[in-house]
């Protein structure tokens, strides 16, 4: 289900059979890199990103038979090794809010400014049309503050809004040529996050808050839920 999403996200970015196209944040399961790597076809190249989530990367690409047009590159997505314009594309989707600070984004669109012609950005929206995507960013919007709680920094942030990814866009000298929408009609369950997660935060009091809030939104959770609309944005330096 996330890799059909991931075409249909694809659907709306700048690509073209033959291009070099770098993507930023691949993570373990080339969920992103295995469309690129069909829609570029067989003279085009993939350069997938990525600081340390490699586990099943290899098996992933091997599997779909595009491993050849894939160049794996294990490097902070901050400082990118390239000096110049080395790619028609830089791709980020569903990434964003794994960044984990604002100034973190900014200087991520930025290299990739730098080193492509265009950038493409695509991320889930705070936004529910129904009640099963009104499932998902409920039990979706408790990661933060769980994390924060057990480890002591946030991660899985919010979903930001149009305007958001816009300004930090802007902050980064990039300008939004084409932005739009998209209602994936997917279900969507990676919301979870375990009870015993939950139960593991020392704070006695923010524990039972956490937990309370986890049930609540939990029951609505497990009765189905749905991926919420994505936006997605058109960049150029």
């Amino acid at each position: 289900m996330e890799m059909l999403e991931r075409f249909r996200v694809l659907q709306f970015a700048p690509l073209e059979k033959g291009m070099n196209v770098l993507e930023v944040g691949c993570g373990a399961h080339a969920l992103t890199t295995v469309p690129l790597a069909y829609l570029v076809g067989e003279s085009g190249r993939v350069v997938a990103v990525e600081v340390s989530r490699w586990r099943f990367f290899d098996e992933i690409t091997t599997a779909t038979g595009l491993k050849h047009r894939i160049i794996p590159l294990k490097v902070d997505a901050r400082e990118l090794p390239f000096p110049f314009k080395a790619f028609d594309l830089a791709v980020l989707v569903h990434g964003i809010r794994s960044l984990k600070s604002e100034e973190t984004m900014v200087k991520v669109i930025s290299e990739m400014l730098r080193v492509s012609e265009k950038v493409f950005i695509a991320e889930s929206l705070p936004i529910a049309n129904n009640e099963r995507q009104r499932a998902h960013l409920e039990l979706y919007n408790l990661r933060e503050e769980i994390f924060e709680a057990l480890f002591g920094e946030k991660d899985d942030l919010h979903y930001p809004t149009l305007e958001k990814l816009t300004e930090l866009i802007e902050k980064a000298g990039g300008e939004v040529i084409e932005s739009g929408t998209l209602e994936p009609d997917l279900p969507h369950y990676l919301a979870y996050i375990p009870r015993e997660y939950v139960e593991k935060i020392k704070d006695e009091k923010k524990r039972a808050e956490l937990l309370r809030r986890w049930d609540k939104a939990y029951e609505k959770w497990k009765r189905g839920a749905e991926h919420p609309p994505v936006g997605w944005l058109i960049v150029e330096g």
